[in-house]
């Protein structure tokens, strides 16, 4: 039976493969964009291409404000989301299907409640945003500010979709779904250190490789990680070696090498 199965959905991702392949020159021009990715090796980037593919066959894009996704921005958007999942899979990005992409920052109201029980409403600016069951928001003026440079770990959509992989077990707390409960209490150990390390850095105003915008809670840690990772890998893993290799093990990938 699982054979069967294993065919069939070989079959499948063969004809979608071929009804939305991506052009050589519109991938080319995607690679020439995004020189963190342009960087790797051949054969993760066919890799990649592959699951870029896949990935626009299974997502929703809609432009907001007049913007007209066409098809170069959709396949900016889905080289930079299949980046962290490159040896894991888009199994975790099943859980949502709508992408809308806005011309510029958007500005949201929020809510929050005090120890005291106290509701507060204030207006929040954001260039993106992941939320349980989508649709996923960005910010186009943001991706194309911070994805074209390798220089600068800023990257709004590996950000919002190491969101997404956060939220795989229910839970935004900077700790994605894990093989045991081993590998979660080694993984809570190493993160909460590294968050409280990267606070103190932060408080101090001393230069760090990653955003300061991680040192508002650990499940944004997590995010501005990821960024830097996937962007400046080898200056991360100068400046947090333990976490850089823990998400090493977690990605399945070590771009500090390329």
């Amino acid at each position: 039976m699982k054979r069967l199965l294993d065919r069939w959905r070989a079959h499948r991702e063969a004809r979608v493969l071929e009804r939305r392949a991506i052009p050589d020159d519109l991938w080319a021009l995607t690679l020439a964009r995004l020189p963190f990715l342009a960087r790797r090796a051949d054969e993760d980037l066919a890799r990649l291409r592959k699951l870029a593919s896949l990935f626009l066959d299974e997502k929703e894009f809609t432009g907001a404000g007049g913007l007209v996704v066409d098809d170069s921005m959709a396949v900016y958007i889905a080289a930079q989301a299949c980046l962290p999942v490159l040896h894991i899979g888009l199994e975790p990005y099943r859980s949502f299907v709508g992408i809308v992409v806005h011309p510029d920052e958007v500005q949201v109201q929020r809510e929050v409640v005090d120890d005291d029980g106290v509701v507060h409403v204030y207006d929040d600016v954001i260039s993106g945003e992941a939320v349980a069951g989508g649709p996923m928001m960005l910010s186009w003026h943001d991706l194309t500010e911070g994805a074209a440079t390798a220089e600068q770990a800023y990257n709004v959509v590996i950000h919002e979709f190491a969101h997404v992989l956060d939220m795989g077990d229910g839970d935004s707390d900077g700790v994605p779904p894990l093989p045991s409960a081993r590998a979660r209490d080694d993984w809570i150990a190493v993160i909460d250190a590294e968050y409280e390390r990267f606070c103190e850095t932060v408080d101090n105003d001393a230069e760090t490789v990653l955003d300061p915008y991680g040192a508002t809670s650990v499940d944004e840690f997590f995010a501005v990680a990821a960024e830097s990772f996937f962007v400046t890998p080898k200056e991360m893993r100068a400046e947090h070696p333990v976490l850089y290799e823990m998400l090493a093990r977690y990605f399945q990938q070590d771009p500090a090498t390329y």
